[in-house]
């Protein structure tokens, strides 16, 4: 682990988990489960407190709804004991990509390689 790597850990909540957090997971910590991103989820012994250490960037819209119930006592087993039914119209779980380059952008947008012409809006121009 390089110096910055530990200085962020040191300092920093958004870069993975903190030395708290670490010491408190080997402490208090019981896996119960890692989902397809990656993130592993814990439960203390008495299952009054449920966390996600995130694998990368703590984000969020990164844990799925399956996951996602569980941390929020939605239901009471995790994933990993009984299988959550998907309904056919569900899509997949995607992460949130707002601020990244594979945002949405509509037609017409500055952030679009190609904006469309707008043909509902006149520049103007002082004369």
């Amino acid at each position: 682990m390089g110096l910055m790597n530990s200085i962020n850990r040191f300092f920093t909540w958004w870069n993975g988990q903190t030395y708290g957090t670490m010491l408190w997971t080997w402490r208090k910590g019981h896996k119960v489960g890692e989902d397809a991103q990656g993130n592993v989820f814990y439960r203390n012994a008495d299952d009054s407190r449920r966390w996600v250490i995130y694998n990368g960037e703590a984000e969020a819209s990164k844990v799925a709804p399956e996951w996602h119930g569980w941390l929020h006592r939605t239901w009471e087993e995790p994933p990993t004991e009984s299988d959550l039914k998907h309904k056919p119209w569900e899509k997949p779980h995607q992460e949130n990509l707002t601020g990244t380059a594979l945002a949405y952008a509509p037609a017409g947008s500055l952030r679009r390689v190609d904006p469309a012409p707008r043909a509902d809006y006149e520049a103007w121009s002082p004369e």
